[in-house]
């Protein structure tokens, strides 16, 4: 073998090594990303829940008007406005439903709801 050849060798090799590394990482990269996406998207719906149940609570007659319980649902609308910032993240692991089919509703006219009270 010529030192050409040894040195494109080498170059070769490391090349193909690189490459492996670099699909390796963007793998596990994907796979923890997914994970955190699927993370919110539960976290996400848990707070949605939790709104939902607690608007249910505050209207009941019992407590209609706790300015303690209004104020906590003021607060989980809040934070549920705030989960809606990583809605990008959470998309990645949604379905993609197609373009004639409409998307579930979702507890959002909850939000809207308790703030008309």
């Amino acid at each position: 073998m010529t030192r050409l050849e040894i040195i494109l060798s080498a170059i070769l090799t490391l090349s193909v090594l690189l490459s492996v590394g670099m699909l390796a990482y963007a793998r596990a990269a994907i796979v923890r990303i997914v994970s955190v996406s699927e993370e919110l998207a539960d976290l996400q719906q848990m707070v949605n829940s939790f709104a939902h149940h607690l608007k249910t609570v505050y209207e009941l007659d019992s407590f209609y008007g706790d300015e303690t319980l209004r104020g906590l649902l003021e607060h989980a609308i809040s934070f549920n406005e705030q989960m809606d910032t990583f809605e990008y993240i959470i998309s990645l692991t949604e379905e993609q439903l197609p373009q004639n089919q409409e998307e579930p509703p979702d507890d959002d006219n909850a939000e809207e709801e308790a703030n008309t009270t």
